[in-house]
C-alpha cells in the first residue's frame, strides 16, 4: 500500500511542477511532437492500448531527457461508428434525422440505460441522440484518463482533444478543402466495408472476424464452345449471379487447359473469363473458385487487377437485389428483399430446380 501511494505523491508533484508540460514559447527545433491516433470512446480500454501507449511513453520520456520540449498531448476519439453503437445498444436508442427534438424528454431516454427489459430501438432525434454520445464519452473518458493516470503515463494533460469539437471539425474540413483544392481528393464508386444499419463506410480496424459452421455447394460450370465441364465448390452460392471471372492456380493440371477461356455460369449462361492465379489453393474445395463482386477481399484485388465488370447485387441494406434467371423466366428470382444470409439456400433450390428440368447450357 505504501509504494501506491508514493507513486500518487509523485504523480501529484510532476503535476504540480509541470514536470510533462509543453511549453508554446520555446524554439520549434527543440520541440519534439508525438501525435498517437486518440483512443476510440468504446467502453473499456484493453491490454493493446496499454502496450501501445507504453511504447510511446517510453520515447517522451526519453526525448524529454535528452532536453527536448516534448508535446504530448492526450485525444479522445468519440466522433465515430463505435460511440454511435455504443450509445446505441446502451440505451436502446437510433437516430432518426428527420425526427424533431420539441417533445422527447432527455432525462427519460437516460433512465433507459443498462436496461436488460428493453428489446427494441426507439428512434430519436439527431440532436438528442447527440446530446446522449456527449454525456456518455464523457463519462467513459473520465475512465479511460483514471487508467492512464494509474499507468503514470507522461501525458500533458493540459492539452486534451475530442475529435467531437467543433475545433477539430473545423480543422478536419480545412484541412479536406485544402486537399480537394490541391487535386489530391476524387469522387469514385469503389468498394468498400459497409454497415447496413448506420449506412457508412466502416474502418477494417473496426471489423472482427467470426468464424462459423458452414457447407460447400457443388456448382457445375461449362467451358464454352466445348463439352468440357468443371465443379467449382463454394460456401457463397448466393453470389453466383454476380461471378465476373474463374480461376485456378497456374501449376494446377486439371486446369490449365482452360485458361483464357470462357466459362458460362449455371442459370445465367454468362460468359467469364477462366484466369490463372496464385492466391487460389489446389487443396481447398476442387481448386478452382469464382471470382465475384465481391465475397471477400481477394475479390476485390483480382477484380482491379484484370479490369473485370461490376456485378452489384447486394443492396445498401444488405438484401439482394431482385435478379431475373434466363433459363428460369423472369418470375424467377433469388433475392429481391432476402438477406445475404438466408440466400445461399434459396440459391441451391433454384440451382437444384435447374439441373432437374434443364441441363443448363442455355
Amino acid at each position: 500500500m505504501k509504494k501506491i501511494l508514493d507513486e500518487f505523491y509523485y504523480q501529484k508533484q510532476w503535476e504540480e511542477n509541470k514536470t510533462y508540460s509543453y511549453n508554446a514559447g520555446e524554439e520549434r527545433k527543440n520541440t519534439f511532437i508525438i501525435d498517437t491516433p486518440p483512443p476510440t470512446i468504446s467502453g473499456a480500454l484493453h491490454i493493446g492500448h496499454v502496450f501501445s501507449y507504453t511504447q510511446t511513453d517510453i520515447l517522451a520520456r526519453f526525448q524529454r531527457m535528452t532536453g527536448k520540449n516534448v508535446f504530448y498531448p492526450m485525444g479522445w476519439d468519440n466522433n465515430g461508428l463505435p460511440t454511435e453503437r455504443r450509445v446505441q445498444n446502451l440505451y436502446k436508442i437510433t437516430c432518426d434525422p428527420t425526427l424533431s427534438d420539441k417533445n422527447e424528454s432527455l432525462e427519460e431516454l437516460l433512465l433507459r440505460k443498462d436496461k436488460k427489459k428493453i428489446s427494441h430501438l426507439t428512434p430519436v432525434s439527431r440532436n438528442t441522440f447527440i446530446r446522449i454520445c456527449s454525456r456518455q464519452t464523457k463519462e467513459d473518458q473520465k475512465k479511460y484518463e483514471k487508467l492512464w493516470r494509474h499507468l503514470a503515463l507522461s501525458v500533458d494533460w493540459g492539452q486534451t482533444y475530442e475529435t467531437i469539437s467543433s475545433h477539430a471539425q473545423i480543422i478536419s474540413q480545412k484541412s479536406f478543402l485544402d486537399l480537394y483544392k490541391k487535386s489530391f481528393v476524387e469522387n469514385r464508386h469503389t468498394p468498400v466495408f459497409w454497415d447496413t444499419q448506420f449506412k457508412t463506410a466502416v474502418a477494417q480496424a473496426d471489423i472482427e472476424d467470426r468464424q462459423r459452421e458452414g457447407f460447400y455447394y457443388d456448382i457445375k460450370f461449362q467451358v464454352q464452345g466445348a463439352e468440357d465441364e468443371f465443379v467449382i465448390s463454394t460456401t457463397r452460392p448466393e453470389l453466383l449471379p454476380a461471378c465476373v471471372a474463374v480461376a485456378a492456380h497456374p501449376e494446377d493440371e486439371r486446369y490449365k487447359k482452360f485458361f483464357h477461356k470462357f466459362a458460362l455460369t449455371p442459370l445465367f449462361s454468362s460468359a467469364v473469363p477462366i484466369l490463372p492465379s496464385t492466391h487460389a489453393d489446389p487443396e481447398k474445395g476442387t481448386g478452382i473458385l469464382m471470382i465475384c463482386t465481391f465475397g471477400d477481399t481477394e475479390d476485390v484485388r483480382f477484380w482491379e487487377k484484370h479490369k473485370l465488370p461490376l456485378k452489384q447485387i447486394i443492396s445498401p441494406e444488405g438484401f439482394l437485389e431482385r435478379i431475373n434467371f434466363r433459363l428460369l423466366g423472369d418470375s424467377s428470382t433469388m433475392g429481391s428483399g432476402l438477406r445475404r444470409t438466408e440466400s445461399p439456400s434459396r440459391a441451391f433450390s433454384l440451382l437444384d430446380s435447374s439441373l432437374r428440368g434443364n441441363d443448363g447450357r442455355g
